[in-house]
């Protein structure tokens, strides 16, 4: 689980909750005056509204999806790949490019599988790249489409505030002009003022981490898919399989390359 993205969403709604409640002096009568209705349905139905109106279907399913991704913080480990890839070095220098099929068949990574699989047929080095390169530019465009959607999320959520304090700010002038409407200056108000709060809150709290968050796992992933493009062709190649491996671990950072190191002593 992201720890960290749970404890600093938790921490900013606790903040803003304090500060609504009047901290340190504590009233929770003020809690009531943030809570309108007219605001919610301005800025979080007319955001998502927008939003699904704005983005392919298939864009809008994958939304589970992302939570899922923006929660796990594990699925994507680099030096796994690296070890894998040093197994399928030396197994293709002991046996030949045509044993690998075997691993292939075991291989629950379709990208990895299918890099192993263009080895086996005999594909030549340049076409091996060109498949498995466009396979992660095409990944690559589709993670950009969802994060996309919290970008677009993000944008509009401010904007419907600035509607909502536009409503408010219109019906307190109408009531301006009416001789029994000062009642009603209060709530015209407060809608005004709340909905440029709830939309600023749905922007930078809610649909801006997200979107980040994405990003950072389209990242990681596609330095795991780079490194096996970069190890498949180096097995192709017929590389030493421990300079393949040292080669390979230049992709990471010093500090994973240590803990490599120290794994493998």
């Amino acid at each position: 689980m992201n720890i960290a993205y749970v404890v600093g969403l938790v921490l900013s709604f606790a903040f803003i909750l304090l500060g609504m409640l009047g901290f340190p002096k504590i009233d929770f009568n003020k809690l009531m005056n943030f809570v309108d209705m007219p605001s919610v349905l301005i800025v979080v139905g007319c955001t998502f509204a927008v939003v699904a109106a704005s983005m392919p279907t298939s864009v809008l399913k994958s939304i589970p999806k992302h939570f899922g991704l923006v929660m796990n913080t594990k699925k994507f480990d680099p030096l796994s790949i690296i070890d894998q890839l040093t197994e399928v070095a030396n197994k293709a220098r002991k046996d030949g490019l045509l044993s690998l099929e075997g691993m292939a068949a075991e291989q629950k990574d379709p990208f990895f599988k299918q890099a192993i699989m263009l080895l086996v047929d005999g594909n030549d080095a340049d076409r091996v790249r060109l498949v498995l390169e466009t396979d992660i530019e095409q990944m690559a465009a589709r993670h950009e489409s969802g994060a996309a959607l919290y970008d677009k999320a993000s944008a509009m959520a401010p904007a419907f505030g600035m509607v909502g304090t536009l409503c408010g700010l219109i019906n307190m002038c109408k009531g301006l002009n009416m001789s029994d409407g000062s009642s009603s200056l209060g709530d015209d108000m407060g809608t005004a003022m709340i909905t440029t709060m709830y939309g600023c809150m749905l922007a930078h709290q809610v649909f801006g981490p997200i979107a980040t968050h994405l990003r950072t796992r389209g990242d990681e992933e596609i330095l795991c898919k780079l490194i096996i493009v970069e190890g498949i062709t180096g097995i192709q190649a017929g590389e030493n399989p421990k300079f393949l491996r040292e080669r390979l671990l230049t992709f990471v950072s010093q500090k994973t390359r240590e803990k490599a190191s120290a794994g493998g002593e």
